[in-house]
């Protein structure tokens, strides 16, 4: 069995910026429980970056459980080092995913990654998510929600498919990872997480749309 990527540095909880960081990644993750949009699995992982220091990211070690630990955390730069805390294996080939959407977009301060299953049917059929229901919009998602092709997870083939897609559609917070899951982003974690309860509650609603005829444009020109 792999071993977790560990440091001999703990994680600086002292330093008031990571502090600040993984105070805001765990009540980013809580929304996620209480809002129900956690797949059974936990599959899932969150970052931040780190306040006044845009080259490090405050990565969660492991998947997105109930019951994070509070030194659950990783320090990475943008390069993909480990400078403090631990990464489990499975945490550890996701890095890139999240240092390069933060590399192609300085603006984002948040990335949140999960498989909420309404929002990942979408990802699997291969299908943009419509963005036909007012919250959705008002969680700052104001177009269709774009599809990355396929790559095998944490190949250089996903992140590159992830990057062009956000590239693509530089108005699109977030991204759907063709047969695996969901990619939300923010100006922070608060943010990033709203966006992700917003995407799974619009799949759900627009599914059961489809059954009554289909979701109809939003008309007011807000869009």
């Amino acid at each position: 069995m792999s071993q977790a990527l560990q440091t001999t540095d703990p994680l600086p909880l002292a330093d008031p910026g990571v502090t600040a960081a993984r105070d805001a990644l765990l009540g980013a993750v809580r929304n996620l429980f209480t809002s129900d949009v956690m797949s059974k699995s936990g599959h899932g992982n969150a970052s931040v970056r780190l306040p006044g220091d845009p080259g490090h990211i405050l990565l969660t070690s492991r998947g997105l459980l109930r019951d994070l630990g509070t030194e659950e955390f990783a320090v990475v730069t943008l390069d993909g080092d480990l400078v403090a805390g631990w990464l489990a294996p499975e945490n550890e080939e996701i890095v890139r995913m999240h240092t390069e959407v933060y590399r192609a977009r300085p603006g984002t301060g948040s990335v949140i990654h999960t498989h909420s299953p309404f929002a990942t049917a979408y990802a699997v059929a291969g299908r943009a998510l419509p963005a036909r229901y007012e919250s959705l919009l008002r969680a700052g998602q104001s177009e269709d929600v774009p599809v990355a092709p396929y790559g095998a997870r944490g190949s250089g083939r996903a992140v590159s498919n992830i990057v062009d897609t956000f590239t693509a559609h530089p108005r699109s917070g977030a991204v759907l990872l063709a047969n695996h899951g969901v990619l939300a982003t923010g100006a922070d974690a608060a943010g990033a997480s709203r966006l992700a309860v917003a995407l799974e509650e619009t799949a759900q609603v627009t599914l059961g749309a489809t059954a009554l005829g289909g979701a109809i444009a939003i008309e007011d020109g807000s869009r």
